[in-house]
């Protein structure tokens, strides 16, 4: 699972850094802005929920317990949502192959990462299966929301 998490942040890393290199990470029009604000918010949100915990990229769970307040109580990876809510409002307000190619490699990544971090937190915490059976894992009705 570590390498396979890996592979995903590798993955997720390429699509967002060529976003920016092809000048569509950032939205144009009121309501691709409004998406990534949104999105900013959201992941500060989650950020500040999860505190003093550290990112590892092998998705090695955190000590500390299972967070489920704040965002996380309506979806498991706030943060992840976050990212692929901002970049597809960049990638899709320049709804070129490459944007659109980059912004999918994001998301494949991410999701490699997300089943990842899950299969290694369920080891830690057991609770989290009931957790996951509650909690849309980005969005409900949106890609990648299938539940656990």
């Amino acid at each position: 699972m570590r390498s396979l998490s890996i592979f995903g942040l590798a993955l997720a890393l390429v699509g967002a850094v060529g976003l920016v290199f092809a000048h569509a990470a950032f939205a144009t029009g009121w309501l691709g802005i409004s998406v990534q604000v949104v999105a900013a918010l959201l992941m500060a949100w989650a950020r500040w929920t999860f505190r003093g915990r550290s990112f590892h990229a092998t998705a090695e769970p955190t000590a500390g317990g299972l967070v489920t307040s704040g965002p996380y109580h309506f979806v498991r990876h706030p943060i992840y949502a976050a990212l692929i809510y901002f970049l597809w409002a960049g990638a899709l307000s320049h709804p070129e192959w490459l944007p659109l190619a980059l912004a999918t490699a994001v998301t494949i990544g991410l999701a490699l990462r997300m089943y990842a971090e899950e299969t290694l937190v369920i080891q830690q915490y057991p609770e989290y299966g009931a957790y996951a059976a509650r909690t849309w894992r980005v969005f409900p009705g949106q890609l990648l929301t299938r539940r656990t």
